[in-house]
């Protein structure tokens, strides 16, 4: 079992984490750190999506059963397929998160369309609309969602992901740098509207993670002499960040975006 890096929480809340698809990636991590700390969990995953990438898919259910060990006693974990480029599907989510859990407090959008990108002499509209859809529309729509149906109780959070754009190039990556610095950029203008109904609002950059998915060998070898610390990014270290966010001690946190990188050298 892993150990929380905060106390437990002393009162039942809900989150629901998006894009919980594979065992190595950051969302299980995520997910995992919540279960940990008493959440009731609601997760989304688009196997569709994880298939058509070179790295392929995972097994759902055992991603869902891997959760399920972290959850403490008299906690539960549900799971729903959903295609968030679909405008309705975030309300979709939302409805189903609170039909099977009564209520959702925190919402964790760590979901993201890869792939289909390119620089920009190369990008299309569809390019640039498809990221968008996923990458940012859907996460602001997601948290209007949550947002309108909570009843202003304690311990509302939300937290984007994005990609650190903002501290230097992304090479043909156009149309996700775009989407991701859409959410980065309307962070603390999210963070204002929602704090009188009691949310803290955040985005966090994970930086380089190594999720056994598109970081191949090359890859992780090219980039080794960037971490001062000698290692890639693990999923569960902006896990950790992000528990903490969502947490009670992450009260007085809203209006950021915060750079787990390691001290990635760019």
């Amino acid at each position: 079992m892993m150990a929380p890096m905060t106390e437990p929480l002393t009162e039942r809340r809900v989150a629901l984490v998006s894009g919980v698809s594979r065992r190595g990636g950051i969302g299980y991590a995520i997910a995992c750190r919540l279960a940990a700390l008493g959440f009731d969990l609601a997760l989304t995953h688009y196997a569709a999506h994880d298939a058509d990438l070179p790295w392929g898919g995972d097994d759902i259910d055992a991603v869902v059963a891997g959760v399920s060990e972290h959850l403490l006693s008299e906690r539960c974990v549900v799971d729903v397929s959903a295609d968030l480029a679909d405008p309705d599907a975030p309300a979709h989510v939302v409805a189903f998160a609170r039909e099977r859990l009564g209520r959702v407090d925190v919402l964790v959008a760590n979901h993201a369309r890869s792939g289909g990108d390119g620089p920009l002499l190369a990008t299309t509209a569809s390019m640039l609309d498809g990221h968008w859809a996923v990458n940012a529309r859907s996460s602001l729509l997601l948290a209007k969602e949550v947002a309108a149906g909570h009843d202003g109780r304690p311990g509302g959070r939300i937290v984007f992901l994005t990609s650190g754009q903002q501290l230097g190039p992304m090479p043909d990556e156009v149309s996700y740098a775009a989407a991701k610095a859409a959410l980065a950029g309307i962070t603390p203008t999210i963070a204002h509207e929602l704090a009188p109904l009691g949310f803290t609002v955040n985005c966090v950059n994970p930086g380089p993670v190594d999720s056994a998915s598109y970081v191949d060998d090359d890859l992780r070898a090219s980039l080794a002499g960037r971490f001062p610390f000698g290692r890639w990014g693990e999923p569960d270290d902006p896990a950790r960040l992000i528990a903490w966010l969502v947490s009670d001690d992450g009260r007085w946190v809203t209006g950021q975006v915060i750079n787990t990188e390691g001290g990635f050298i760019r």
